[in-house]
């Protein structure tokens, strides 16, 4: 998984901006000044196969336009996701973490979105322990019918997202690790 979370990072998107027009190119001009009004955030989305993974596949086949900013990871289920691949994946240089799964009482494994709900909060305590804002990382449910719901998950968080500016957990801690 740590693997596909650098990956999911560094990977510029393509698409998904509603117009056709490759995003990448936007993203790299973007990327290169940091002002809020100019600044693209890199997010990276865990999705659960069985509900956001395909609420997000519904937003793409529907044209739904949204912002070109998430980089998805389809896992299983939600609570699969462990805590530490979202200190990875910010690690790495993400800007956010979007995490979604199937609303409670739909997952296809019974109790995973409990699981999830339940290691959330402590999630936040962990960043806010590290000095990372809570606002960086997000939890969602959406189901498979749900695409302009994701796609407007999307776009909020993105302006979330864009309001904070870049992250700066990546060079903190290679500032840390130059000072050792």
């Amino acid at each position: 998984m740590n693997a596909e979370v650098a990956t999911a990072v560094e990977t510029p998107v393509v698409g998904g901006d509603g117009r056709g027009a490759p995003a990448a190119e936007k993203q790299a001009a973007l990327r290169v000044s940091g002002s809020s009004a100019t600044f693209q955030p890199r997010i990276v989305g865990f999705l659960c196969n069985w509900c956001s993974y395909a609420g997000a596949d519904l937003a793409g086949t529907s044209r739904t336009p949204y912002a070109a900013t998430v980089r998805v990871i389809r896992v299983m289920c939600s609570a699969r996701i462990d805590p530490t691949f979202v200190l990875k994946a910010l690690a790495e240089g993400a800007d956010g973490v979007l995490i979604c799964g199937c609303h409670p009482g739909d997952c296809h494994y019974s109790e995973g979105n409990y699981k999830t709900m339940r290691r959330y909060p402590l999630l936040k305590r962990m960043l806010a322990d590290f000095g990372i804002e809570e606002e960086r990382v997000r939890l969602e449910w959406v189901s498979a019918s749900e695409g302009q719901h994701f796609a407007d998950v999307v776009d909020d968080m993105t302006r979330r997202i864009r309001a904070l500016g870049p992250s700066k957990v990546k060079i903190a801690l290679a500032t840390d690790r130059a000072e050792r």
